[in-house]
Parts: C-alpha cells; sequence; structure tokens
C-alpha cells in the first residue's frame, strides 16, 4: 500500500469502497490522496495484474487513476458530484513496477459545472505520461471555495 502522502483526511466514509482510492476495497488500488494549497495529489505503482500487454499498464487503470485524483479534489473538501465528460492524453507508455505521482487542479468553475485537470508523471524521471481534463456536476459544494 503507498505511503500515506495526506493532511487532507478521508472525513466521510461513503467512498471507503472505492475502486481507486477506497481503503476497505481488497482489490482496489488504494491510493492515498491529500489536498494542499488547492491540488490533490497522490502516488501510485501499478502491480503486474494492472497490465495490459508487453508489462504496460493498461490504459484503464491509468483513465481511473486520473478521474479518482480529480473527483478526490472534490471529496477532500467535503464536495460531492460525479464525472460529466473527461477526455485524456496518453503519452508514454507507463511500464509495471514504474511509480507515478498524479496531480489534479482547478481549471474553472460555473455554477454546478466544476472543470480540473489533472496529470501523471514518473517519480523517477519526471517524464508525463497522461494529462486529463474532466467536467464534474457538483451536486453538493462542500468547503469549495466560492467562485
Amino acid at each position: 500500500m503507498p505511503e500515506d502522502l495526506g493532511t487532507s483526511p478521508r472525513t466521510r466514509g461513503d467512498a471507503d469502497h472505492c475502486f481507486v482510492c477506497g481503503p476497505a476495497n481488497a482489490q482496489g488500488l488504494r491510493i492515498k490522496f491529500q489536498l494542499d494549497n488547492g491540488v490533490c495529489r497522490g502516488e501510485f505503482t501499478a502491480l503486474p495484474h494492472h497490465v495490459g500487454f508487453d508489462s504496460i499498464t493498461h490504459g484503464g487503470i491509468l483513465f481511473s487513476v486520473l478521474d479518482d485524483v480529480m473527483a478526490n479534489w472534490l471529496f477532500l473538501q467535503g464536495a460531492r458530484g460525479f464525472t460529466a465528460k473527461c477526455e485524456i492524453r496518453y503519452r508514454q507508455p507507463l511500464p509495471i513496477g514504474v511509480t507515478i505521482k498524479v496531480k489534479c487542479s482547478l481549471k474553472q468553475r460555473k455554477g454546478r459545472l466544476v472543470v480540473l485537470e489533472s496529470s501523471a508523471a514518473r517519480v523517477d524521471n519526471e517524464i508525463l505520461v497522461a494529462q486529463a481534463e474532466a467536467s464534474f456536476m457538483v451536486e453538493d459544494f462542500g468547503q469549495l471555495p466560492p467562485t
């Protein structure tokens, strides 16, 4: 399990079984996210059972990690919402066993719509692996800062 990165505790248990970040999901990735100065961050190392082909991490796993760092940008502020649209750009293959750091920040907010951007970069050489941008529809704003 990854090292605890956080100063932002999980204050709600309703996502404890989330595939990406849920601490109670035995088959999940169990990524721990932290929110610091408006940026959500985490780390992930793909294991052999996350492979797509040729010892490369499956793109769906990487997509899930980037989507979830964005969802946790909301979650760690007590907000509740869902992904309305997400676009990903894969830049480099991610070999199994290589650790990435993921991060997310706010791009735009208008009413219930929050646009977030995320990225994944290798820890060993800082090479960008993938980027994503998503629109989230927010149902409960929790402690999100005003627009």
